[in-house]
């Protein structure tokens, strides 16, 4: 492999970390410290993903506990028959 191919492969590889990097949110300071990128918005996506993982583990709870799921089915029961 002549020097100038090196060169070349050297700058694209860098040039592929670097994208690869800013994909997943990571910056560099002058130091050469790392670290997420702030962004409100995929805060907030992170905070929604976490309360539905939540709310699907509950589901999966409830489908899995057979005897919580006959007293689910008798409590729905029981509260129609009041109307």
């Amino acid at each position: 492999m002549d020097p100038f191919s090196m060169v070349v492969a050297i700058v694209g590889i860098g040039a592929v970390a670097s994208v690869a990097r800013a994909r997943y949110g990571i910056r560099r300071d002058r130091h050469g410290n790392e670290y997420p990128i702030k962004d409100a918005d995929a805060e907030r996506m992170r905070e929604e993903l976490k309360a539905l993982k939540e709310r699907v583990a509950v589901l999966e709870r409830i489908a899995t506990d057979t005897n919580r799921g006959v007293a689910l089915d008798r409590e729905i029961e029981a509260l129609r028959s009041r109307d």
